[in-house]
């Protein structure tokens, strides 16, 4: 299957008053045409920014891409100006955020707000655009289109905002979509609804997602492929069958432990110890080391290189190496693993 996009050995930093915080390291990954990729891991591991520096929605005044490349259909998207950058952006790469009253005018209607891309990118009439904006209200399900699209974003609940904000990114029928934690601020009924209408709207436009999330429960649901992130890296990469069923870094052996299980007993709830590092001062060896009851030596000393596990499945840790000893996934992981596989 070919690539849409290519994020190539990319390195970003932070200029902050209490120095250079060097918040992505070296992320390498690939996007094919139609596939749902999953980005997870905990908050501040580099998830975030880095689907904003594909978007290149980073503040310049602080931020810089200092090494790597952003292929998109083959362009370097770092080498383009602001003003190329916005003929992709709406257009040809979509965005969902987190929070979508923060992400809607509240003194726009919201069907203004879905024309607004359709007059800009497309060339639409305001009536050939305000007709499109009825269509996508009723494409993601959002009832009596013709009268919602003259209310204002207060006037609608959690669920159907998100819901708009997924019409706005789709409207001009998008290659890329990025959605940053869309269903976070949900309650788990609604989140369920809208992670089945992205699924569906991925088959019916043949788009593909990148989809951010620290929930490995959706993860499961909505990706073909998962990326895991640590410390502004990328440590584990594979299918969703490979990442679930067969993980290999310690870190991915945390992060499924920590999943919440209805028959487990409340003390039972696993917690990774210690904190994610403080990219000031990046270390020097694996980033998860301190964390990682597995740590040796060497995780102290040099960073791990991506390790083959299958043509489709890479783990940055020292574990995989041949010299290393085997050990094997601590009991809540097996224990997960078995779940998963039944549920399958």
């Amino acid at each position: 299957m070919e690539n849409i996009l290519e994020v190539k050995d990319l390195n970003i930093s932070f200029h902050t008053f209490a120095g250079e915080v060097k918040a992505i390291r070296g992320v390498n990954f690939e996007l094919k045409k139609g596939e749902t990729l999953a980005i997870v891991g905990e908050s501040g591991s580099g998830k975030s920014v880095t689907t904003k520096a594909i978007m290149r929605l980073l503040p310049p005044s602080n931020s810089e891409i200092t090494e790597g490349e952003i292929l998109f259909e083959g362009k370097d998207l770092t080498k383009l100006t602001d003003k190329q950058m916005q003929k992709i952006r709406g257009q040809d790469i979509s965005m969902i955020f987190q929070d979508p009253m923060t992400s809607l005018n509240p003194t726009m209607n919201v069907g203004m707000q879905i024309m607004e891309p359709l007059i800009k990118h497309q060339n639409m009439s305001k009536s050939a655009a305000k007709e499109r904006a009825v269509q996508l209200l009723k494409l993601v399900g959002i009832p009596k289109p013709e009268l919602r699209i003259k209310q204002y974003p207060h006037q609608f609940s959690g669920g159907m905002r998100q819901r708009v904000v997924i019409a706005i990114a789709l409207a001009c029928n998008p290659k890329v979509l990025i959605a940053d934690e869309p269903t976070t601020a949900l309650d788990v009924t609604i989140q369920a609804q809208i992670l089945e209408l992205m699924k569906d709207l991925q088959q019916k436009i043949d788009t593909s997602i990148i989809f951010i999330t620290h929930d490995l429960g959706v993860v499961a649901n909505v990706a073909d492929r998962v990326a895991v992130m640590y410390g502004g890296k990328i440590v584990e990469i594979g299918t969703v069958d490979e990442v679930f069923y067969n993980p290999q870094h310690p870190y991915t052996w945390g992060l499924i432990s920590s999943m919440p299980s209805l028959d487990a007993k409340e003390e039972e709830l696993y917690a990774i110890p210690g904190t994610p590092p403080n990219l000031l001062y990046p270390p020097k060896g694996d980033a998860f080391a301190p964390r990682n009851e597995y740590a040796m030596q060497i995780d102290l000393e040099e960073q791990p290189p991506m390790f083959k596990v299958s043509d489709t499945h890479y783990a940055a840790t020292w574990l995989l190496h041949p010299d290393a000893p085997k050990v094997e996934p601590p009991e809540a992981v097996k224990s997960r693993m078995r779940k998963f596989m039944g549920a399958k």
